[in-house]
């Protein structure tokens, strides 16, 4: 049997639905309990009761038995059967029970299960939507009829009256259907934007998650890097210290050895000539003279020996002490110095930095309102011209200087203090930028870079192109790494802790020099610490 045919079978006469605990009359039909029971209840003031389908006299009130069978049967079906969605909305007709609606009818505002939908009017008139409760949205709010064309002007939902005699007429109007389409159409056309749109916001996000695992695995390996080296410095530390301890410990033995084994000596000495002393005290101290005089010579001979001990013990133990020295602190500092000059060397060649102590100012380039220190390390703004003879290296306009010594390759890093007063530069440069003109000025080309200060504000100049830098500085020295192959050029300001200030990205291809600059008389200056 078709499971269409089935349900129909398992149908209560009375609710149209599927029997709920379904019951046998003694003439063969079956009801849901609750639902013969009502009708029975009606019966019951007339004193007849009758089969609500063949009309069978009962004199009393019929026994219902419960159908075994029929309930099995409906068990399996409501299990093999797909639960129907649940839209909250009830079928109007299903009294006895609650079943769940699976349309319903804008024309008799009535909402109908599948049972009820089956016997339901197939009538045009008759519009059958999702199951609903407002009914209100179907209809005009002013002629109560079905809302079935679309005010394409007004962009409107309206009913027939509407567009006949309404407020509508005369407008351009669609079927709900036809609307609906070319809504559905634009919103299709919307979706496959947005649908893009989603695809590349996922893209950037797994770009930003290889991103930030890249940068977390990249910390990782620093960590675990930085954590090795530290704990091989302090490892060599630890070395050098046992071994600088160790020398002081041998150079205490050498001096004391000797003065150790003077003063024992002394002691021994001193125990004599107390002995002596005492011995000449007990002769001062007879009254018999003859005795006194009889020990005048062995008194004598001690005075000599005691005289002479003492010359001898003090040149002995002048020499002794002489030949022992004192601490040699200039090779305890040389061993130090010697240690962690090694120390040092090997962490510069862990972490690839080249501390380029080597930066001197280039006269030869230094315009002629900047003064340039004896030691070649600072550079301050001069209103005086310094009448330097005249060069192709030397910068005409602005009051800058290069430094000596040129980069190709490699990591170099170097620090500068600044003044707190005036405007100030300190960046790169090729060595090829031009010396005079407005072109000449850090960052104001496209061959240099340049980190500017004017009263701790700051800002980055890269051809032409300006970025301040939030907050200002709060101490007066600034880290400079430059890393030729990467392309990277860095500033930090050295408080504590350590602040990164601004990176500039960009292929180097040229020797870059260090270049200064100084501007007004307000003070600026800046000096290269190493």
């Amino acid at each position: 049997m078709a499971t269409a045919d089935l349900r129909e079978e398992l149908t209560c006469p009375i609710c149209l639905s599927i029997y709920t605990d379904p019951v046998t009359l003694s003439c063969g039909h079956n009801y849901c309990l609750g639902c013969i029971e009502s009708v029975l209840g009606t019966q019951e003031g007339s004193g007849v009761y009758s089969c609500p389908q063949c009309r069978k006299g009962f004199s009393i009130r019929p026994e219902l038995q419960r159908n075994i069978a029929l309930c099995n049967v409906v068990k399996h079906l409501q299990i093999t059967q797909p639960e129907q969605k649940d839209t909250g909305v009830l079928c109007t007709y299903c009294v006895h029970s609650p079943v769940p609606a699976a349309k319903s009818c804008l024309h008799c505002e009535a909402s109908l299960c599948d049972t009820h939908l089956r016997v339901h009017s197939k009538s045009e008139e008759h519009v059958l939507a999702e199951p609903t409760t407002s009914w209100g949205n179907r209809k005009c709010s002013i002629h109560k009829k079905l809302l079935e064309y679309y005010c394409t002007e007004d962009a409107a939902c309206i009913c027939a009256s509407c567009s006949l005699a309404g407020e509508h007429r005369g407008h351009q109007v669609e079927l709900l259907n036809e609307a609906s389409e070319k809504k559905k159409k634009k919103l299709r056309n919307v979706l496959q934007k947005l649908t893009t749109e989603r695809e590349k916001t996922e893209k950037r996000v797994q770009s930003l998650q290889e991103h930030r695992r890249g940068v977390q695995e990249k910390a990782a390996g620093v960590t675990e890097r930085l954590t090795a080296l530290i704990r091989d410095i302090r490892k060599q530390l630890e070395d050098l210290e046992k071994r600088v301890l160790s020398d002081i410990t041998r150079q205490q033995e050498q001096v004391l050895h000797p003065i150790s084994d003077l003063i024992q000596q002394l002691e021994k000495e001193k125990d004599e000539l107390t002995r002596k002393m005492r011995h000449i005290e007990e002769l001062c101290n007879m009254t018999d003279p003859l005795t006194v005089l009889q020990e005048q010579e062995s008194h004598r001979d001690d005075f000599c020996g005691a005289e002479k001990g003492d010359n001898e013990v003090t040149q002995r133990g002048d020499k002794q002490v002489l030949a022992g020295g004192d601490l040699d602190e200039g090779l305890i500092s040389v061993t130090l110095y010697r240690g962690l000059a090694d120390i040092v060397t090997d962490v510069k060649r862990e972490i690839y930095v080249q501390v380029t102590s080597d930066i001197l100012l280039d006269i030869n380039t230094a315009n002629n309102n900047v003064i340039v220190s004896g030691d070649l390390k600072t550079v301050s703004w001069s209103l005086i011209s310094q009448q330097r003879p005249e060069t192709p290296e030397r910068f005409t306009d602005a009051p800058q200087v290069l430094s000596t010594r040129s980069f190709s390759s490699g990591r170099h890093y170097w620090e500068v203090q600044i003044s707190k007063s005036g405007l100030w530069c300190a960046g790169v440069c090729y060595t090829s930028m031009g010396r005079g003109g407005g072109q000449s000025v850090i960052g104001e080309n496209s061959k240099s870079w340049g980190l500017w200060g004017y009263n701790k504000g700051l800002y980055m100049i890269r051809n032409t192109i300006d970025t301040s830098i939030h907050p200002p500085l709060s101490c007066d020295i600034v880290g400079i790494l430059l890393d030729y192959e990467a392309g990277r050029l860095t500033f930090y300001e050295l408080c504590d802790p350590i602040r990164h200030l601004h990176t500039v990205t960009v292929t180097f291809t040229d020797p870059l020099n260090a270049v200064f600059g100084v501007w007004d008389d307000d003070g600026a200056w800046v000096r290269i610490l190493r």
